[in-house]
């Protein structure tokens, strides 16, 4: 799990230990409690080492960074694995990942309704965790991007919206 302390990286881990994977955890040195809080079996600190140089024999690669380096992975992978960048746009490799029995995919989802009733319970029992990295009021939006560009995000950042006189939700 490339990206792994990220908004979408955190939930990603905590998915895959929830089904029973065993989760390589790459981030930054400071996040490897988080993350083996999380449930990371082991951690790469991206800083000290490319995980791509390390890992090998993989089946599944979800590399919450994503675009153009993602394909450094595919050395990583086993024959028919698998690597999903989240962030696809710029990713390449396709036909790396075709001559090496590798799967690459960059399809978007779709939350639906009834997938988000399916772990409702999973959140609401803790099983998976909502870490919070920041919070800014809506009349802060543009901090919320500042915080973005920063990187080294750890979890989510929320725009909160208080309630206004007269404001009824």
């Amino acid at each position: 799990m490339n990206g792994a302390a990220g908004g979408v990286g955190h939930f990603a881990l905590q998915i895959a230990k929830w089904k029973g994977a065993h989760v390589t955890a790459v981030a930054s040195g400071r996040h490897e409690e988080f993350l083996r809080d999380l449930g990371a079996d082991a951690f790469i600190d991206y800083t000290k080492v490319a995980p791509e140089d390390v890992v090998q024999d993989v089946d599944l690669v979800v590399d919450a960074i994503g675009g153009p380096t993602s394909a450094r992975f595919l050395r990583s992978m086993k024959r028919g694995g698998a690597l999903f960048p989240i962030f696809g746009l710029g990713a390449a490799g396709g036909d790396e990942a075709h001559e090496r029995g590798v799967t690459m995919s960059t399809t978007q989802i779709r939350a639906s309704r009834a997938q988000l009733e399916d772990i409702r319970p999973v959140l609401n029992d803790a099983t998976i965790r909502v870490a919070i990295d920041s919070c800014f009021p809506l009349s802060d939006a543009s901090m919320v991007h500042k915080r973005a560009a920063e990187g080294h995000i750890q979890g989510k950042i929320v725009l909160t919206v208080d309630e206004q006189p007269g404001y009824r939700a």
